[in-house]
C-alpha cells in the first residue's frame, strides 16, 4: 500500500475529477493542501486578494467553462468573507465547491481560534454542506460534492476540512471514482405530446430562457427550436448570452429596465414557456410581470430540479428535464406551430431593435453612456467577454451591448456588487487570448478593486471600465424616490481611480468628455496586460431616461 496525507487524497482527488484552477487565498488551515499542490503542475492555484473575490472567480470559471469552480479558503473570516460568492453561486445555480480549513478535530466545541459551525453557517446557501472527518473518506466526500454541485439545479457545496485531518497518514486507495457527470433526467413521451399540443394551438406564444446548466449546444438547439416554430425570445435577469441577440427571434432582456413594450408582449402571450430559469423577483419585475400564483397565460416551465416547478408560479405543464437534453429534444421536434399571427415573432423583433438604439434624449453632463456602450459594441468581437457587478451603471451594458456568443456575459442574478472585476480575472485566466472587459460602478468597484492586482500578478490582461458618478447610484434613485431631498449615507468620496489602476500595474487613464472616449478605450484595448478606464458621470445621468430629479419629483 502507498502511503500518504488525507491532503494528497484531496488533491489527488480534485485532479481525478478535472480540476484545473483553484481559486482561493492561503491560510494556515489548509496548508497541507498548498503542499500537495505544490506537485501538481496540472492544477493551478491562483492567490486573489480577499475570499469574496475568490469565491466569485470560482463561480465565473464555472460559469464560461460549464466545469466545477473550486474554491479554498481558512477558516472563521476567510469562510464568512467567501460566503459572498457562495450565495452568487446558489441564486446563480452555478456548481462550485468552497474547501474550507478548520480547526483541528480535537479542538472541535471549544470555540477554537476562528471556529464556525459551517453546517449551520451555510445551511441555506448550499446545496450541502458537510465536514470530512475521516481522511480515508475523502475521495468519496469529493466525487459526491462534484454530483451533488452538477445535478438537478446547480449550485455550490461546502466542504469543511480539518486540519489535523489533512495531514494524518493514511494508505491511498488503488482506485478513485470516475469523473461526476451531470445526472440525466429527460421529459417523458406523454409530456412532450402535451406540449406540443399547447403550442400548436398558441396564437401568441413567448419563451423565456435562463438559469444554470447550459451550453453552447442548448443555445444552437434552442436558437433552432425558435426560428422552426415562430417563436420569439426573452432572456431572463443576466442571461443575455444564452440566445444571440442577432437572431430575427431575439426579443430582449427580461429583467431589471424591461422595455415597457417587451413586458406588455409578455403579459399579451397566450403561452409562456419557460427553460430553465426560475422566474424569480428580477425576471419577473417583482412578481408583476406574470399573475402570482395563477398566470393568466397558459404556463409550460422546464426545469432541471422539479422543487422548482410549482413552487412559485402554477404551470399548465412542468417538465422536469437536464436544459441541454431538452433543448436538443426540442430542436428536434421540426415544425409544430401554425399559428394565423404571422407578426408577432417580427413584431417583437423590432422592438428589441428600436429598445437597443440610442434614445433621441441626451442625459444630463457631457458623457452620454449610451453612445459609449454603443461604440464599444461596434469595436469588440463577438467574443468579447462582458462582466459586471450591481448599480444603476449596468443598465447601459444590459440595454446597450450585444451577446452574439456564448459566455460572453459573466454577471451575478443575485445582485452582487463588486462581481464584475473578480469575474473578469478569471475569464482572462481561463483564456488570454479573448477580450475581457469588466463594467463597475464606482461603490461596485470598491467592493472588490484589490483584485485588479490580482490581474497584474497574473498576467491576466482584464479591461476595467469604472463609472464614477460619485454615488450609490442604485440605493440613491430608491432614497429620492421614497424620501425625496433627503440625502443620508449614499454620497462617496472616491480615490483617483486611474491612480490606483497605475500604482496596481496596469495602464489607467481618466475621460469626462464624450469626444475622448474613442480614442482612450482604443488606448486601453491596445494595452498589453491589465488597463482601467475611468469614465466621470454626471449625478443627475441614473438610467438612459431618467435623472436623479425625476426620481426626486415623482416624475
Amino acid at each position: 500500500m502507498t502511503k500518504g496525507t488525507g491532503a494528497q487524497l484531496l488533491v489527488d482527488s480534485l485532479e481525478q475529477q478535472g480540476a484545473s484552477l483553484i481559486f482561493g487565498v492561503p491560510g494556515e488551515s489548509y496548508l497541507a493542501v498548498l503542499d500537495a499542490l505544490h506537485d501538481k503542475p496540472s492544477m493551478r492555484y491562483i492567490n486573489a486578494r480577499q475570499e469574496g473575490g475568490a469565491a466569485m472567480m470560482a463561480d465565473a470559471h464555472a460559469k464560461i467553462t460549464g466545469e466545477v469552480g473550486i474554491c479554498m479558503v481558512t477558516r472563521g473570516p476567510g469562510a464568512t468573507n467567501a460566503s459572498a460568492g457562495v450565495h452568487v453561486a446558489f441564486q446563480d445555480s452555478t456548481p462550485m465547491i468552497l474547501f474550507i480549513g478548520q480547526v483541528a478535530r480535537d479542538q472541535i466545541e471549544r470555540e477554537a481560534f476562528q471556529e464556525i459551525d459551517y453546517r449551520r453557517m451555510f445551511g441555506q446557501m448550499a446545496k450541502w454542506v458537510a465536514q470530512i472527518d475521516d481522511p480515508n473518506r475523502v475521495h468519496e466526500y469529493i466525487a459526491r460534492a462534484y454530483r451533488t454541485a452538477l445535478s438537478g439545479r446547480p449550485g455550490p457545496v461546502v466542504l469543511a476540512l480539518p486540519e489535523d485531518m489533512l495531514t494524518q497518514e493514511i494508505d491511498m486507495p488503488a482506485k478513485l471514482p470516475s469523473k461526476a457527470v451531470r445526472a440525466d433526467n429527460t421529459a417523458s413521451p406523454q409530456a412532450l405530446e402535451e406540449l406540443k399540443a399547447l403550442l400548436s394551438g398558441a396564437e401568441k406564444p413567448f419563451m423565456i430562457v435562463g438559469g444554470g446548466g447550459w451550453s453552447k449546444e442548448a443555445r444552437s438547439a434552442v436558437a433552432k427550436f425558435a426560428k422552426n416554430n415562430d417563436i420569439p425570445v426573452g432572456v431572463s435577469f443576466r442571461c443575455q448570452d444564452y440566445f444571440p441577440n442577432d437572431h430575427s427571434h431575439y426579443a430582449g432582456h427580461v429583467g431589471i429596465g424591461i422595455d415597457p413594450a417587451l413586458a406588455a408582449r409578455i403579459k399579451e402571450s397566450d403561452l409562456l414557456l419557460v427553460l430553465g430559469a426560475r422566474l424569480g423577483e428580477m425576471t419577473t419585475s417583482g412578481y408583476t410581470l406574470i399573475d402570482c400564483p395563477v398566470p393568466s397565460q397558459k404556463l409550460v416551465h422546464i426545469h432541471p430540479d422539479p422543487e422548482e416547478l410549482g413552487r412559485v408560479f402554477d404551470p399548465a405543464l412542468a417538465i422536469a428535464s437536464n436544459l441541454e437534453g431538452m433543448a436538443l429534444t426540442l430542436a428536434g421536434l421540426g415544425t409544430i406551430r401554425t399559428a394565423s399571427n404571422k407578426n408577432w415573432a417580427a413584431d417583437a423583433r423590432k422592438g428589441f431593435e428600436a429598445f437597443a438604439a440610442i434614445p433621441q434624449k441626451k442625459t444630463p453632463g457631457d458623457v452620454q453612456m449610451a453612445e459609449v456602450m454603443k461604440h464599444i459594441d461596434a469595436n469588440t468581437p463577438d467574443n468579447v467577454v462582458y462582466t459586471n457587478g450591481a448599480g444603476n451603471y449596468a443598465i447601459w451594458a444590459h440595454r446597450f451591448l450585444s451577446y452574439n456568443d456564448f459566455r460572453t456575459q459573466l454577471a451575478s442574478t443575485c445582485g452582487s456588487m463588486g462581481y464584475g472585476l473578480p469575474a473578469a480575472v478569471a475569464a482572462s485566466i481561463y483564456d488570454p487570448s479573448r477580450p475581457v472587459i469588466c463594467f463597475a460602478g464606482d461603490g461596485c468597484f470598491q467592493m472588490t478593486c484589490q483584485e485588479f492586482a490580482t490581474a497584474a500578478q497574473e498576467g491576466a490582461p482584464i479591461k476595467v471600465i469604472v463609472v464614477n458618478n460619485g454615488i450609490y447610484g442604485t440605493i440613491r434613485m430608491h432614497q429620492e424616490r421614497d424620501y425625496p431631498a433627503r440625502v443620508s449615507g449614499t454620497n462617496l468620496s472616491n480615490p483617483d481611480f486611474a491612480a490606483m489602476g497605475r500604482a496596481m500595474g496596469g495602464h489607467a487613464e481618466t475621460i469626462d468628455k464624450n469626444d475622448d472616449f474613442p480614442a482612450a478605450f482604443e488606448r486601453m484595448m491596445a494595452h498589453d496586460g491589465p488597463a482601467l478606464l475611468e469614465i466621470q458621470v454626471d449625478t443627475e445621468a441614473l438610467t438612459p431616461v431618467k435623472t436623479l430629479s425625476d426620481f426626486r419629483h415623482g416624475r
